[in-house]
């Protein structure tokens, strides 16, 4: 794994967090450090951290208001 990845993965703590809960990435990244856009994408989808998915937890946030703002009528 050269410096630069491990810069990376150090600055970002879910990074960090992903890596210790799948410790394969170790492995993939030190012999193959090129991955690290594969496993940030990976990261990303585990921790719903993609931008579909907070416009998802956001329509879910005003439907959940809406439907409160209707039971209070």
């Amino acid at each position: 794994m050269n410096y630069d990845l491990q810069m990376k993965l150090k600055e970002n703590p879910l990074y960090q967090k992903y890596l210790r809960e799948h410790s394969i990435w170790y492995k993939k990244l030190i012999r193959h450090p090129e991955l690290f856009s594969q496993f940030r994408e990976e990261m990303r989808t585990v921790y719903q951290l993609r931008p579909t998915d907070k416009m998802n937890k956001a329509l879910d946030a005003f439907e959940f208001l809406s439907n409160v703002m209707k039971s209070m009528v």
